[in-house]
Parts: structure tokens; C-alpha cells; sequence
């Protein structure tokens, strides 16, 4: 954080859009995006951070600052910070068989650690798929039988694979990440949400966050913490300065790089989805970048080269969300 730029805990320092960018190519960009349209759907929030400081700001008519928005999948990253706080105080253990009761005895899957499912390569046989004609695991986990307990329900899949060996997105695994943060500190619930307030949300200025948690007590750390967009835009801020706020050591040192580091996928897996790091996704905004994603075009794109975070919310389904991820590239591009 530049020395004479107040960290935004309380209130975001602005400024001006940098006169050396493509302003036009910009502004299209932004009318674009605002323009309910076939091929991006809708935006509701759109946020510029450069250099620590707010630099543009636009909502659609309906939505304002005020308002929170759902994370969807972008709380899977709010989740491995969680782990990353853990990690600092010592508490758990990434590289460790995953404490996960169902798995016990000669159970192979007692052998899948907290990395493995981080990086999405538990190998546990999973079905992501959000079309409502075809019910998938993640539709019944949050909605269905699995509803009341998360966790259980997502652990309670058998392996397709030999842990550690394939790549393939599971919200269920972050559900299971989430209840083993809560078993590494012994709370749950209210009091993991307190926790949760206390080293991440107050110490950031995200005082808007609205986590959810399921009947068992668990954080549906795959899908759900409201917030407003300027909070997620202050969660951004705080994986680009490397997990570190106003001299606090948030984060444990190397656990950005961790989480941006590339985990091995089939070459349809790359090539369909994209690529992928520790409860973040890679690349979106050119090299070196790396993104909270969530379902109908929820991103926090984090962009280190540039100094700068954006933040768009919206309804953009199916296709019209992977056109958001190229819309968000482009927008990136014009402050080269």
C-alpha cells in the first residue's frame, strides 16, 4: 500500500481514473455492461481499486452501495482465508490427512489432505451442474437432502479417482474445507462466525458480511456471504497486498502465492474451465492475475501488475458468464 494512501478499513480514499488509459475503450465498455443485453446479461455493481484507492464506481438503477450482493462461489475464497488463518495460529495442518469423520479405518479417503481439497483434486465423485432440468450433488447439497448438514453430505461421496490425481470443481469440498476450519478451532456456528469477525471481516472493514451457515452449524463456505460490492472490492484489496492490512499480518506469509499457485489439470479441464489455483481461479485479468469467481458472473479479479482490484456483480447465466469473464479481460486491458 502506497506510504501516503489510508487503508480503506473505514472509508475508501478516491481518485481520479488514470489519464494515461484507454478512456473511451473504457467507457464503452462500462455503457456495455449497464446495457441489459443477450450477451452479458445484467450488471448490477462495477468497481475500479487502483493503487489502494476507489477510481470508478457505477451501479444499475435498483442497486446502490448500500446493498449486498451474493457472493455465490466467490465465498470458496473467503474460505481459504480462513484455512490461511488457521495455518498462521498454527491450528491446522494443509499437507495433513483432512479431519473429516466419515473417513476412517482403511477408508482410501482418509488419505486426501486439506490441499487436495483446496485445489479441487480430492478425487471424491462430485457433480457440479447448476441446470435446474438436470438436479445435480451441488443442487441437492444446498437445497436438497444435503441442506441441513453440508459437510456430511458432500464427505459422504465415494472417490472417482485416487486422491490427488484429478482436477474436477466441487462446491462440496469447500463445505467440507469450512467444517474442518471449524473442527480445527473448535467452534461452530455463531461462535465460528465470531471468529470470523473478529480476524477477517472487522479487521478489513468488511462490517457488511453475511455469512450463512446450515442447520449442523457449518459456514456454506461454497456459496454464501453477502456483501457489499466495496467489502469485496476490501477482500481483493487484501490478497493484492498479500495478505497483510494496515501493518497486520492477516494472512501468513507465502499464503497469496499459495493460493495462485497453478494446480495440475487435464488439458479439457484448462481448456473448458480455466485455470486453477487454491479456492481461486487464474488469469482472468492477463498473467499474473487471479480471481474469486462465483456462479451468474459474481468476480473480485485481482490484478498485481496493474496495482488493482475489480469488482462486478450481476445475473449473467450460462454463457453470458464465461462473456463476462472476456468482458472483465477487456476492461482490464484498457489501463494498459
Amino acid at each position: 500500500q502506497p506510504a501516503d494512501v489510508p487503508w480503506p478499513t473505514q472509508s475508501w480514499p478516491l481518485e481520479e481514473m488514470p489519464a494515461h488509459m484507454d478512456r473511451g475503450s473504457f467507457n464503452a465498455l462500462v455503457e456495455k455492461a449497464f446495457t441489459h443485453s443477450e450477451e452479458l446479461g445484467e450488471t448490477h455493481a462495477f468497481l475500479a481499486v487502483k493503487g489502494g484507492k476507489l477510481i470508478f464506481e457505477k451501479y444499475a438503477e435498483g442497486f446502490g452501495p448500500h446493498d449486498t450482493y451474493k457472493s455465490w462461489s466467490m465465498a470458496k475464497s473467503i474460505t481459504q482465508a480462513l484455512i490461511g488463518i488457521l495455518v498462521r495460529d498454527g491450528k491446522t495442518d494443509i499437507h495433513a490427512p483432512a479431519d473429516v469423520p466419515e473417513w476412517h479405518g482403511d477408508d482410501t479417503r482418509v488419505q486426501i489432505t486439506l490441499d487436495q481439497l483446496l485445489r479441487m483434486s480430492s478425487g471424491l465423485a462430485f457433480r457440479e451442474d447448476y441446470d435446474p432440468d438436470h438436479p445435480s450433488d451441488v443442487i441437492e447439497m444446498l437445497w436438497g437432502a444435503g441442506k441441513d448438514d453440508a459437510a456430511h453430505f458432500a464427505a459422504s461421496f465415494p472417490l472417482a479417482h485416487a486422491p490427488g490425481s484429478f482436477w474436477s470443481y466441487a462446491s462440496g469440498t469447500s463445505n467440507i474445507v469450512s467444517r474442518c476450519a471449524a473442527r480445527a478451532l473448535g467452534k461452530s456456528g455463531p461462535e465460528f462466525e465470531a471468529f470470523m469477525r473478529r480476524e477477517l471481516f472487522d479487521v478489513i472493514g468488511m462490517k457488511s458480511a453475511k455469512p450463512k451457515f446450515d442447520a449442523a452449524g457449518t459456514f456454506i463456505g461454497s456459496s454464501f456471504c453477502f456483501a457489499e460490492a466495496r467489502d469485496f472490492a476490501r477482500f481483493g484489496l487484501l490478497y493484492l497486498r498479500g495478505g497483510v492490512w494496515d501493518g497486520r499480518c492477516v494472512l501468513p506469509e507465502g499464503w497469496v502465492d499459495y493460493a495462485r499457485t497453478p494446480t495440475p489439470q487435464t488439458p479439457q479441464a484448462f481448456q473448458e474451465e480455466g485455470p486453477y489455483g487454491a479456492h481461486w481461479w487464474l488469469g482472468m485479468g492477463g498473467p499474473g492475475s487471479f480471481s474469486a469467481n462465483g456462479f451468474e458472473g459474481q468476480f473480485t479479479l485481482i490484478v498485481p501488475d496493474l496495482d488493482m482490484v475489480f469488482v462486478r456483480h450481476g445475473r449473467s447465466p450460462g454463457e453470458q458468464s464465461k462473456n463476462v469473464k472476456k468482458w472483465l479481460g477487456a476492461v482490464t486491458e484498457t489501463f494498459r
